[in-house]
């Protein structure tokens, strides 16, 4: 099994304007970017279980070799700046991501 923190740079999360989140997920090394790609660890169904989420809410999952990167949008359970709402910049919302294991 392998921590996706230890594999990666930089895992986070932020505002995709009001109504959305995007978690960010940049590897370290190419190859074990492209080992976790090809290996389809990231979809939006393991999003969604992960997140507690509906698969539907899973807007896209997305690499991008040139970064070593992959992004997951999300519709936000609520809108940034609405009564209720508990993270404006949606910057708290990644934590799960950093206990998420895999093997490949």
């Amino acid at each position: 099994m392998t921590k996706l923190f230890d594999t990666a740079d930089v895992i986070r999360s932020k505002n995709a304007g009001p109504y959305e989140l995007t978690f960010d997920i940049i590897f370290k090394e190419a190859d074990h970017f492209n080992k976790f790609v090809e290996a389809k660890i990231m979809t939006p169904a393991v999003f969604a279980n992960l997140y507690n989420i509906p698969e539907n809410r899973v807007i896209s999952v997305i690499s991008f070799p040139p970064a070593k990167a992959v992004k997951i949008t999300i519709i936000r359970p609520m809108a940034s700046g609405d009564l209720g709402e508990k993270d404006i910049y949606g910057a708290q919302q990644h934590s799960p991501l950093l206990n998420f294991t895999y093997t490949i």
